[in-house]
């Protein structure tokens, strides 16, 4: 799936069982691999604590993108789940 990032800022994420979650505000981009990572559902906080809560509590692991149309589609919501990586490593 390829899309323009830009066009993904403020779209609606759902879960596939329609459930609304957010608008679509910040990603994580891997710059090792040029690809998103996460979308979040709130701008990423300039501290270092705040940025670790939000990428808990407050963000989608793009791995669970099924689709991105007029809305995003995600399998699974906001993460936090004890089996996905709530902090990339170079945050910690």
């Amino acid at each position: 799936m390829t899309t323009k990032l830009s066009r993904m800022y403020g779209m609606d994420i759902f879960t596939d069982s329609g459930k609304f979650i957010g608008n679509a505000q910040d990603f994580i981009v891997d710059v090792e691999s040029g690809e998103v990572s996460r979308i979040l559902i709130e701008q990423l906080p300039a501290s270092k604590e705040d940025a670790k809560k939000a990428l808990r509590e407050k963000s989608i692991l793009y791995s669970n993108v099924k689709s991105v149309e007029d809305v995003i589609v995600v399998t699974k919501g906001i993460s936090g789940a004890k089996t996905e990586p709530a902090v990339p490593s170079s945050m910690e």
